[in-house]
């Protein structure tokens, strides 16, 4: 068998509002950070639904556990939901920059996850049946995903 095939499906810059810290949990501290915007742009169009948020763990390493959900309307209409769990890790230092909020090139640190995505809307029933992964990069007060369908 080969190796599956990357294909570029879209980029998401996802607007985020004020994180609130819940506190330790039983794999680390724990917090929620609310999606509240952005727009969508490559194989889809569109605007991110200010609805969802990233449930996140920071593990006792510095990493994060990222679990998002929201969604996203595209241009004609469609309303897609995007789940998506991955991690961020890097050295101490890149994640201290980061948690300040400073532009840091992505390539400095490890960002990936994996997508699934879900609509009604017959037009882009194909959705439900792919499999997704992503890169991201953390600014200030956005994320930008760029995510990719497997072949």
């Amino acid at each position: 068998m080969t190796a599956p095939g990357l294909t570029h499906f879209c980029d998401l810059d996802v607007e985020l509002g004020p994180i609130r810290e819940m506190g330790a949990g039983r794999c680390g501290n724990r917090r929620i950070i609310p999606i509240v915007g952005g727009h969508v742009s490559g194989r889809v169009s569109g605007r991110v639904l200010p609805i969802g948020a990233d449930w996140q763990t920071i593990l006792t390493d510095g990493a994060a556990d990222i679990d998002t959900r929201y969604a996203f309307e595209t241009d004609d209409g469609a309303v897609i939901e995007i789940v998506n769990r991955g991690v961020r890790h890097g050295p101490p230092e890149v994640l201290d920059a980061l948690a300040r909020g400073e532009d840091v090139d992505p390539a400095s640190y490890y960002f990936r996850t994996s997508a699934r995505l879900e609509t009604g809307d017959a037009r882009y029933d194909w959705v439900n049946r792919t499999i997704f992964v992503g890169t991201g990069q953390r600014l200030a007060s956005a994320v930008r995903v760029s995510l990719f369908s497997l072949d």
